[in-house]
């Protein structure tokens, strides 16, 4: 075991991009290291300048985000330390916790700590990979410390920083006592504390699990919303029943909606002055370990609503029917269209966080009552130019079955969407501002029907009805539906474009 006079902590903190969290994070760093090393990984923001002016020491790392090579720079430039500390802030960006993790080399029990957080996730429009979370070593490392002795006993360029595997591998090969803390509840604690969250849970007939669904609740959350939306079981009741001092109970006395009964919540949330408001269904199928990864995006100002997404991997939809995830996915290009979030996929995941600001934005009373109503928000969204994110998880299914038919639902749900994409142009395209893609798509919905009931007319008088048609008749209908998918075309592509910033796709989930 290492044991000498310990003193000097120096913090190293990997950066790409990342101005506007960077000053924060060194300022509260300094508080508990005499020295912080930034390695820029050739940002093209102002991040340097901004670690500068906090008071942290810059240098250029390398190009793209290879973390574990930029740790390594950081290390080389931190010899002499007493204790190095490195964070990783795409895991955790809360330097209160460097205390918890100096603590046991202070104390001399050990060499080395490794501290897991929540996994934050990673933007990746290329693959997506889905970290099975069943065990700790698994978990993404946010810290770690190492005492200066064993810094000169460890050989870093065998070891992976980002893996805890990794470490503690290499660390019981070179008999290093090392020691694992789990950060994940105080991480959350201290995160969350600053803001008001509040979780809207509607029910209906949910006897059986809407307790268990509260319960599992986190703690961070300020306020709990349960509407109990005309059950005819015992669901009031228990709700009733229960004494979490968080709980907002409402009752509707006539079956209003799903819909209804989130925005009725909202609009609850809105009068408390939440800073975020989620939605989890009282049905349990929404894992609350998921919750954060939907607050970080707006907590960062990256996104105004995030929503989960199933639909990316098989191994995600995992206890999702084939013919529920043929129906999700219809469902996905049709919103896919309506809304002009062109990335955004398993719009009808009702797991969802959205921000004080764009709830004050929107006109609640105008959202959709039944189970369509996160298609026509993510509609209203979008008309007003706000950020969506969609972060991707598992699928969780339990005792509850969903009693959604989909036939029936597309029926329904589709010309809301049509009626909802109609508004959706008029208000962005010609009212907040004007692009001649409104233009293109008009002219395709008019040249396209026309271009198939005048093929269909031509079918029948010469096939059917064995009449007589000129024979240009069918160059001009021809000529009409091509023109027609041509502009259709070009709409879409100039909606994807102008749409191209307001939804992403973030990846690896825990």
């Amino acid at each position: 075991m290492y044991k000498e006079g310990l003193s000097e902590i120096t913090v190293i903190l990997p950066a790409f991009n990342q101005e506007l969290e960077i000053g924060t994070v060194v300022l509260i760093a300094k508080r508990y290291a005499e020295r912080i090393i930034v390695v820029n990984n050739c940002s093209s923001d102002q991040c340097s300048e901004v670690a500068e002016a906090a008071g942290a020491e810059v240098i250029q790392g390398f190009s793209g985000t290879n973390k574990n090579l930029s740790l390594r720079k950081g290390v080389e430039a931190a010899k002499g330390a007493d204790i190095l500390v490195t964070m990783d802030m795409d895991v955790c960006r809360d330097p209160r916790l460097i205390p918890e993790m100096i603590k046991p080399i202070r104390e001399g029990n050990f060499d080395l700590t490794v501290g897991t957080c929540i996994g934050r996730h990673k933007r990746n429009h290329e693959s997506v990979h889905l970290i099975k979370n069943k065990k700790t070593e698994e978990r993404p490392v946010g810290f770690l410390a190492i005492s200066k002795a064993c810094l000169e006993e460890l050989d870093l360029s065998d070891v992976y920083l980002n893996s805890i595997r990794s470490i503690m591998s290499i660390c019981e090969r070179k008999k290093i006592n090392a020691y694992h803390i789990d950060l994940q509840e105080e991480h959350e604690k201290n995160l969350f504390k600053a803001y008001k969250i509040g979780v809207v849970v509607p029910a209906y007939n949910e006897e059986l699990l809407i307790q268990e669904t509260i319960e599992g609740i986190p703690d961070y959350i300020d306020k709990i919303y349960v509407i109990n939306d005309s059950s005819s079981d015992r669901t009031g009741e228990i709700i009733d029943r229960m004494t979490d001092p968080r709980l907002v109970p409402i009752h509707h006395k006539v079956n209003k909606g799903v819909g209804a009964a989130i925005i009725n919540g909202y609009k609850y949330a809105l009068a408390d002055e939440m800073d975020m408001v989620a939605v989890m269904a009282g049905d349990n199928q929404m894992d609350p370990s998921q919750l954060p990864r939907l607050l970080f995006p707006i907590i960062e100002g990256k996104a105004d609503y995030t929503k989960g997404n199933r639909l990316l991997s098989k191994e995600m939809r995992k206890g999702m029917s084939t013919w529920r995830a043929f129906g999700n996915g219809l469902l996905t290009l049709i919103t896919k269209v309506g809304s002009g979030y062109w990335h955004i996929t398993d719009p009808q995941n009702g797991y969802t966080v959205i921000s004080r600001e764009a709830l004050e934005d929107i006109d609640l009373d105008s959202v959709y009552t039944y189970y369509g109503y996160c298609n026509d928000l993510l509609i209203k969204l979008n008309a007003l130019g706000l950020q969506t994110i969609d972060v991707a998880m598992p699928a969780r299914y339990g005792r509850e079955k969903s009693t959604i038919k989909y036939s029936a639902y597309i029926i329904k749900v589709a010309p809301m969407i049509f009626r909802g994409f109609l508004w959706r142009l008029k208000m962005k395209y010609m009212i907040l501002d004007f692009h001649p893609l409104v233009l293109f798509y008009i002219l395709s919905m008019v040249l396209v029907p026309v271009g198939f009931l005048f093929g269909l007319w031509i079918f029948l008088q010469k096939i059917v009805l064995h009449g007589s048609v000129s024979a240009n008749y069918p160059l001009l209908d021809v000529f009409i539906s091509l023109m027609g998918m041509q502009l259709l075309l070009f709409a879409m592509f100039f909606d994807m474009q102008v749409n191209k910033t307001t939804s992403l796709n973030y990846a690896k989930p825990n």
